[in-house]
């Protein structure tokens, strides 16, 4: 396995989901899980094909008894409640569940061989040898090898490369080569376009109906092209798909059934002579730009795209492309694990999402877990962009400033000002998070409250000012930047309720990013008060709103106030609350939440004694009758996610505005006292604590940045990876040796830089994109930092370490002796 390829050896069908995830092939337009081209959608695989921004709304019957009698379970704190509550959800009472999902599209791949009068051949009937997939990094080229028993002695080797193509974002291509050994005679080829799909890749959701596809019918263009087309059942999206098949033998037959076009070959084989198959694919939807009718652009595409092998040569000279632009290099394991993470993150937002409304989904192109949603993912994804691709992280931060209506209606619709986003996003913007979700552990839906999880307005706020800084598009700052920042600080403010008792201003009823505490134990009403990361937060975003308002140009500034209603007095307010917004402590360290002391303290040892993995404790307190809400326990960075977005001495800064010392002992005592009582149920945990433990107790933190490695490529969270990768997870493992751990900060009109000398990952190198400045090389390597700017006729690069400012001119290198950090 070399630094280029990620490999599977044999065939294990437990394993199928997760290799079909990390083998997921796109180009930011759409996306192809990994399943083999002969294997239909069952308990083993699952093809899927997804084109971003592609949503459909449908609506379920749940049983909703289950939600009230386990909210009473949760309140007894007893055994016996919790029977009463299992015993009463015969009851048989439905409740209507409404979600938006990303739409698993008619899938494209199929195509399946067998001997004439014998079954289809697939690893799950027949004899396999030996099997093999590789996917090719460097070229985003997926191949298979797998060779089987024949009835006669003989041997069928297959070998098949898929892509998904990165010049021409609507076109993907299979070609499969056959080669039989010890046999002769004929094989039978079917190829096909399957509209019988469903949205059914996790099983939790199987309860809600997946049936997204209405109004499907398939043709024949020509003998060696077919086509289907259909449409969502609720959002009217049109989507049109055609495929042309290639051979040096004639298509013998092609049918038109309803809901699947399918193409038969007969190929002759001969001892050792190879027979190819060439599949090559168009997808197109309504929401596409200059089209008329989708089904006629994809006919029309698939027509004149060229061969497969001028089709791969252009492939793989776009990802050469993308490669350059996205360079980083790290030795050993860590590095081949960081360049897969790179690969999918390209492949999910590359280029080509610059054209498009969409914003980051949580779990990629690659299955539908939390149904294609955008959370709050683009916090750990964007950062990354910025230095690489600021075209794509500017049209992400669009896809938030087009729904910034929908967002001030949902600020209304609570009696505040500014824009209040949702904790999840789709198509157009509404919440998009369930009032009900299903614990599989007791088998009961609950009551769904991560809609209060305010703090995402800041995430968007953070990544707008992030990417002004990185790429000084002082445009996109002035106009669609300022009016998002603005609206956000402006909710802040006025959900901040002035508390005489403490002489502060307090935000109430929110959740924050821990997730697992959503009440008060007992409590009729969900919500926590001055949850800290919120409140600090907050607070950040209304000092960059005035320092923004300072910065525009007199006439947007007037223009720009006059049109919201801005004035003196509203500002002012702002001012106080950036002040005076309330933190709590307790037993000398940052308090999670106001009152967050006062739970119990959980028997660590016991619960991982008696369930192993506890990373999901929430739902094994709630099938016992219990309530995560009663205990010191987080699912993940809550507090310490502020040492993940600011540097100390932000953080220091943000703190003594808020009257509030934070002196590094402090911050010492939160940081273990949180890792304490961490279950680490998130894929973003591990790196998280990795990021800031490199800072606050080096000695650890590597320990936590393994963990973000093998998140996904080793499924730790148990079955998760299956159902789409965890972007944000890996898009934040590459920032982390990207900014974590160089120290980088882009902050007026400067690259600044302060390394953290972890043993581990001591030595990388980069290629940057800094205010105009394409290739900007950092590496560091022993403790010595080099900086390169290629020739340019844009102005110096200003690079500021902790002791010395120094002005970089395009064409020149300079090369620095960093102090020891011990």
């Amino acid at each position: 396995m070399s630094g280029w390829t990620w490999e599977y050896e044999g065939y294990l069908p437990a394993d199928e989901r997760l290799r079909e995830s990390l083998c997921t092939v796109g180009n930011g337009y759409f996306a192809t899980r990994g399943a083999l081209p002969e294997c239909a959608a069952d308990d083993v695989h699952y093809p899927g094909t997804y084109v971003a921004g592609c949503y459909d709304r449908l609506t379920s019957q749940v049983a909703v008894n289950q939600v009230e009698n386990a909210h009473n379970a949760h309140n007894a704190h007893n055994a016996q409640n919790a029977e009463n509550a299992e015993n009463a959800e015969n009851a048989g009472a439905l409740g209507t569940v409404e979600n938006e999902d990303m739409v698993n599209l008619p899938n494209w791949l199929p195509l399946r061989f067998r001997l004439p009068g014998g079954d289809w051949l697939t690893p799950d009937t027949a004899t396999v040898l030996d099997h093999r997939q590789v996917l090719h990094l460097a070229t985003g080229l997926l191949e298979r090898r797998t060779r089987f028993a024949l009835g006669d002695g003989g041997v069928l080797y297959v070998r098949q490369q898929r892509l998904v193509h990165m010049s021409d974002p609507h076109l993907a291509a299979l070609r499969t080569e056959f080669t039989a050994q010890g046999h002769a005679g004929e094989l039978e080829v079917e190829a096909a376009l399957d509209g019988e799909v469903s949205n059914a890749g996790v099983p939790r959701y199987r309860d809600l109906d997946g049936r997204h596809l209405t109004d499907v019918h398939s043709g024949v263009a020509v003998p060696d092209t077919v086509w289907l087309h259909c449409r969502t059942r609720t959002s009217d999206i049109r989507i049109g798909m055609a495929a042309r098949l290639v051979s040096d033998v004639p298509v013998t037959g092609a049918t038109a059934a309803p809901t699947r076009a399918v193409q038969r070959l007969l190929l002759p084989l001969t001892p050792g002579r190879t027979r190819v198959v060439d599949k090559i694919a168009a997808v197109h939807t309504s929401r596409d730009p200059a089209i008329g009718d989708p089904l006629r652009a994809a006919v029309d595409r698939v027509a004149a795209a060229p061969g497969f092998g001028s089709l791969v040569a252009a492939h793989r000279e776009a990802w050469a492309h993308l490669w350059r632009q996205a360079e980083l290099d790290v030795p050993g394991r860590a590095g081949r694990i960081l360049r897969l993470h790179l690969f999918h993150v390209l492949q999910t937002l590359s280029p080509h999402t610059a054209d498009l409304d969409v914003g980051v989904p949580a779990r990629g192109l690659h299955g539908e877990a939390y149904r294609g949603h955008v959370f709050w993912d683009e916090l750990f994804v964007l950062p990354f962009l910025n230095l690489h691709f600021p075209e794509v992280s500017r049209a992400l931060l669009r896809y938030r400033h087009r729904r910034l209506g929908r967002a001030r209606e949902a600020a209304a619709a609570l009696g505040r000002r500014g824009a209040l986003y949702p904790w999840q996003s789709g198509s157009d913007g509404r919440e998009e998070s369930q009032a009900l979700h299903l614990n599989p552990r007791s088998g009961r839906w609950l009551p769904d409250h991560s809609r209060l999880q305010w703090h995402v307005g800041s995430a968007i706020a953070y990544n707008v000012w992030q990417y002004c800084e990185a790429s000084g598009d002082t445009g996109f700052r002035d106009t669609e930047g300022a009016e998002t920042l603005l609206e956000i600080a402006r909710f802040w403010a006025d959900s901040a309720i002035w508390d005489d008792r403490l002489g502060r201003h307090r935000i109430r009823g929110v959740v924050g990013p821990d997730e697992y505490h959503d009440a008060y134990p007992d409590a009729p009403e969900p919500g926590l008060d001055d949850n800290a990361y919120t409140n600090v937060t907050a607070a950040w975003v209304l000092t960059r709103a005035l320092e923004l308002l300072y910065l525009l140009p007199g006439p947007r500034r007037r223009e720009l106030t006059a049109r919201t209603g801005l004035d003196d007095a509203e500002l002012a307010h702002w001012e106080d609350v950036s002040h005076t917004l309330h933190i709590p402590f307790h037993d000398g360290v940052i308090s999670q939440f106001e009152g967050y002391g006062d739970l119990a303290e959980l028997d660590w040892p016991g619960y991982r004694e008696r369930y192993d993995d506890i990373r999901r404790l929430d739902r094994i307190l709630e099938a016992e009758g219990d309530s995560v809400n009663r205990y010191k326990a987080s699912k993940q960075a809550d507090v310490l996610m502020l040492g993940y977005l600011f540097s100390p001495a932000e953080l220091r800064s943000l703190f003594e505005r808020l009257g509030h010392p934070l002196d590094d002992r402090t911050w010492a005592r939160t940081v273990d006292y949180y890792l304490r009582r961490t279950s680490h149920g998130s894929t973003l945990s591990g790196l998280v604590h990795g990021w800031v433990l490199a800072r606050a107790r080096r000695a650890d933190a590597w320990t936590f940045v393994q963990e973000a490695l093998r998140g996904d490529i080793a499924d730790l969270q148990g079955g998760t990876t299956g159902e789409g990768i965890h972007l944000g997870a890996m898009a934040g493992t590459l920032d982390l040796v990207q900014r974590g751990l160089t120290g980088l900060e882009t902050r007026e009109g400067a690259l600044w830089l302060d390394p953290v000398p972890l043993p581990e990952l001591s030595s990388y190198a980069m290629s940057l994109r800094y205010r105009g400045h394409w290739g900007v090389r950092l590496r560091l390597r022993r403790g010595r930092l080099e900086v390169l700017v290629p020739a340019s006729d844009r102005a110096p690069i200003r690079i500021r370490l902790p002791d010395r400012v120094i002005p970089v001119e395009p064409g020149d290198t300079c090369r620095l002796v960093l102090p020891d950090g011990d």
